[in-house]
């Protein structure tokens, strides 16, 4: 541990709801905020002015909402961390958010010791949706659905050379799969810090954020065939 703070960016349109917010995390030794919004065209500003490590955004904000800009911000600055807030969950605003590459999607209604505890895990790069992806089938359908469109339009013309092991493109085809990494460790009979550290060297390999990202990559190139979809 570096003793370093999170540096972290509050966007909503609610200022009581961004002072509570503030509250919260100025409480913490760990996290420092370092700025605020109140729309979007501001929280792009702020982004990239003061290259925050972490962006909570509200999903609804006047003029440009959460969802445009965290494509902006991912887009330029992706190895700032979004987690986007909603008063409530929805599948269509989970698939979207996985889309433009958010770390994370939550409703509001958690409580501060969750918050504190998402922040970190994020700040730690944790792709905390997967896990909401998991317990939505529905969800996790249409992102492989994605998948498989992408790897038709963008396909190459055959497989190249991979720079993965053998055992990290098998943990990306579970990833494709929509496994966690639990199921992913006991399927492989391996531990789940094991599938943790492959991951990560997936990451640094591909050169790539969070393992979406991965698995887009190693469909384009042919790594990985396209799941089949069980009706």
């Amino acid at each position: 541990m570096t003793g370093e703070k999170h540096r972290i960016i509050i966007v909503d349109d609610h200022p009581i709801f961004r002072q509570g917010i503030r509250a919260i995390l100025d409480a913490t030794k760990d996290i420092e905020v370092v700025g605020e919004a109140a729309d979007g065209q501001r929280a792009i500003a702020l982004a990239e002015s003061l290259t925050p490590d972490i962006m909570l955004v509200d999903i609804n904000l006047p003029g440009l909402n959460g969802l445009e800009v965290t494509r902006v911000v991912k887009r330029r600055q992706p190895q700032t961390a979004i987690i986007i807030l909603s008063v409530y969950e929805d599948d269509e605003q989970l698939f979207n958010s996985i889309k433009v590459g958010a770390a994370h999607y939550s409703s509001k209604d958690i409580t501060p010791e969750q918050l504190v505890s998402i922040v970190r895990l994020v700040s730690q790069g944790h792709y905390l949706i997967n896990e909401n992806v998991l317990s939505k089938p529905f969800v996790a359908s249409r992102v492989l659905n994605q998948f498989r469109e992408l790897a038709m339009v963008e396909e190459e013309g055959g497989a190249i050379f991979a720079p993965l092991t053998g055992r990290e493109v098998e943990i990306l085809d579970c990833i494709a799969r929509g496994k966690s990494n639990k199921q992913i460790a006991r399927d492989l009979n391996i531990s789940d810090q094991t599938v943790k550290n492959h991951i990560t060297s997936i990451l640094k390999k591909l050169q790539v954020n969070d393992r979406t990202q991965a698995v887009v990559y190693a469909f384009k190139h042919g790594w990985i065939k396209v799941p089949e979809m069980d009706n």
